[in-house]
């Protein structure tokens, strides 16, 4: 048998099993919206494909009872953790009224909940960094103990909104976690022709913290480095950059066509290493899954999102008379 590597990480089966699940149901509603979009039903999808681990490992590692999360677009599984529902990511897939995020104003990928502590993202790349920055801010004002994490790609880390906000957060110690899911390519640019340095945890020591790259594709590996992030964060010392290694398997988006910047036989070496499959049968080898039990999860899984997908697509769409609700203030 091999090691129990989540038992020595203080997790039981229950807790990786329901890792998996929530890993894998990520996958299928992402496989779900592009078969939408295929058939022209939803205009946009913002593919999470390759990052379910290192979403759903980060997001296990910290408290859903109190802390915030402030994602980037492609951060399904991070969303699906904190408790946003299958039906939810549909319904704002068809841009419908009960879309909880934004009632249909927003595109895909928008993640919104006040009383689950998601802060929704701005449409700019990176500007959820400062805004992670500030939030931890207020908390360390207000002595409240929580701790902000917040995700990116590594071509955000190349930005501006980055750059200030890991220099702020280190300089007056905030309990921030910075994830860079770093999947090889900032839309057609290879990470190569991004970074001079090797990683992107490299940049850690420069706002005085920690910085550590790990295997993207290994959700007990990710939990375990955010874990002792969010330590370190809840007793005062200050913020950790941590750089997460997968690949993205799908194009960047459904308008993107990224056989003009990589082979064909890249994306199929890359998936090799697809979680989905790697951690599966990890669990299989510990005894906690078994093929009979991974059917159960398959098909239970497929019917919430065939349910998710008949209900947003019979939904209504928000009155066009509210189209400008929140723009102005009302009188």
């Amino acid at each position: 048998m091999s090691e129990n590597r989540h038992q020595r990480l203080g997790l039981a089966d229950e807790q990786v099993i329901e890792m998996y699940k929530t890993m894998l149901l990520a996958r299928k509603i992402d496989e779900r919206m592009w078969l939408l979009n295929r058939a022209g039903k939803i205009p946009f999808v913002v593919s999470c494909q390759g990052h379910e681990a290192a979403q759903v490992g980060s997001a296990f590692a910290l408290d859903r009872d109190k802390d915030y999360l402030l994602p980037y677009y492609r951060d399904v599984g991070m969303v699906l953790t904190f408790g946003v529902t299958t039906r939810d990511l549909l319904l704002s897939a068809f841009a419908k009224a009960e879309d909880p995020s934004s009632g249909g104003r927003q595109m895909p990928g928008h993640f919104g909940s006040k009383k689950r502590r998601i802060v929704t993202g701005s449409s700019p790349v990176t500007t959820q960094v400062p805004h992670a920055v500030g939030v931890a801010l207020a908390g360390k004002l207000n002595n409240d103990p929580f701790v902000c994490l917040t995700s990116f790609g590594e071509g955000s880390s190349n930005q501006g909104d980055f750059h200030e906000g890991l220099n702020f957060a280190g300089v007056h110690k905030l309990p921030v976690i910075f994830i860079c899911e770093n999947n090889k390519y900032a839309i057609s640019i290879p990470v190569e022709k991004q970074l001079a340095c090797e990683n992107v945890s490299d940049r850690a020591s420069g706002y005085g913290m920690p910085g550590f790259t790990v295997d993207g594709n290994d959700p007990l590996a990710v939990y375990e480095v955010v874990k002792q992030a969010r330590e370190r964060a809840e007793k005062g010392e200050g913020p950790t950059l941590i750089e997460t290694i997968g690949y993205r398997l799908m194009p960047h988006s459904s308008d993107d066509d990224d056989r003009t910047y990589r082979s064909g036989e890249e994306v199929e070496g890359a998936k090799e290493k697809d979680s989905i499959h790697t951690f599966a049968a990890y669990l299989k080898e510990v005894n906690v899954l078994d093929e009979e039990n991974l059917q159960k999860i398959h098909q239970e899984l497929d019917q919430l999102v065939n349910e998710a997908t008949e209900y947003a697509e019979k939904a209504p769409y928000a009155d066009p008379a509210s189209g400008l609700d929140y723009v102005y203030a009302q009188k």
